[in-house]
């Protein structure tokens, strides 16, 4: 296939979706409710209870604020290709969408891993807690994630604009991303793919060895707290976090760190919709379904509204 210059009005094609699914159109459109409701609760409540205002769910406010952002970037366009038939997406919108859900995500990676160390030093190191984890360190904190995935996102979208597609632009995607846009390309994207091996090392696999080793730390300590209502209580806090852990940065590396083959795509496809829905659905419902806290501050504020 011929190759064709770069332009702004080029669309692309997403083969993800069937024709004619009014059910995946409704199930889009509900799952997309939820994720917003669930993650709006979160941050509401956060703000709202003062009980809630420590670096736990400082950094929890944020992280919903990410899977607000990256679902609304996937779902809202895919509820609309669904309903309409309508699989084109121009270059411009096709590289939006792009930059924001990497930016989103490489952002949540890192949160995520600050997360984990905020657990570690909760319970490994309780009695300079709250020295260590002070509001001015959790700040720059959460500014350095956001920051280190704006960056890693405007990288990986410019040098992907640069490459050269084929007259037929057909994405075996439901939205864009690196993967499925390298895989339409008529010019060699060996570099282009070591790239994006080599960051996603940085933005995913060296964050999940950082969090395993502090889960590794973080268990070795409860093991050793003498009470078992203390064992479960601090196991409860983090078992949370762990699983969300888990979920994100294993469909993560999947999207990103498996060899792009036409047999693999299907799990790729798979591994990207379970990272930009099923995360932003798990954190709502396992910190707020599981954690005694916030189902108290939620209580509290349901009663009060309900006596005045």
């Amino acid at each position: 296939m011929a190759v064709e210059n770069q332009s702004i009005t080029s669309d692309f094609i997403l083969l993800g979706f069937p024709e004619g699914r009014v059910l995946l159109s409704i199930l889009i459109a509900l799952t997309y409710l939820t994720i917003l409701m669930g993650n709006f609760a979160i941050i509401s409540i956060i703000r709202i209870d003062c009980h809630l205002q420590t670096p736990m769910y400082f950094f929890l406010s944020f992280l919903s604020l990410l899977d607000i952002g990256y679902s609304t970037v996937t779902l809202p366009a895919m509820f609309f290709n669904s309903v309409t038939y309508n699989r084109r997406i121009s270059f411009s919108r096709c590289f939006v969408q792009l930059y924001f859900f990497i930016c989103f995500g490489g952002s949540e990676s890192l949160l995520l891993t600050a997360m984990a160390y905020d657990r570690y030093v909760a319970i490994c190191n309780p009695l300079r807690y709250l020295v260590i984890m002070n509001k001015k360190f959790c700040s720059y904190l959460v500014l350095g994630c956001y920051s280190s995935g704006f960056m890693n996102s405007a990288f990986h979208t410019s040098v992907t604009s640069t490459v050269n597609f084929c007259e037929v632009r057909n994405l075996n995607h439901f939205f864009c991303d690196i993967p499925p846009l390298l895989e339409v390309s008529c010019t060699d994207t060996r570099t282009s793919k070591m790239l994006l091996y080599i960051f996603s090392v940085f933005m995913g696999i060296a964050p999940f060895m950082f969090v395993t080793i502090s889960y590794i730390r973080i268990i070795t300590t409860i093991l050793k707290i003498p009470s078992s209502a203390g064992r479960q209580k601090a196991f409860s806090t983090c078992f949370s976090h762990l699983i969300v852990v888990t979920v994100f940065f294993s469909t993560g590396v999947l999207s990103y760190i498996a060899p792009t083959h036409i047999d693999t795509f299907d799990i790729m496809i798979l591994s990207s919709m379970l990272y930009c829905v099923l995360t932003p659905l798990l954190n709502p419902v396992i910190y707020c379904l599981r954690n005694k806290e916030v189902k108290r501050a939620f209580n509290k504020v349901f009663s009060k509204n309900i006596i005045f």
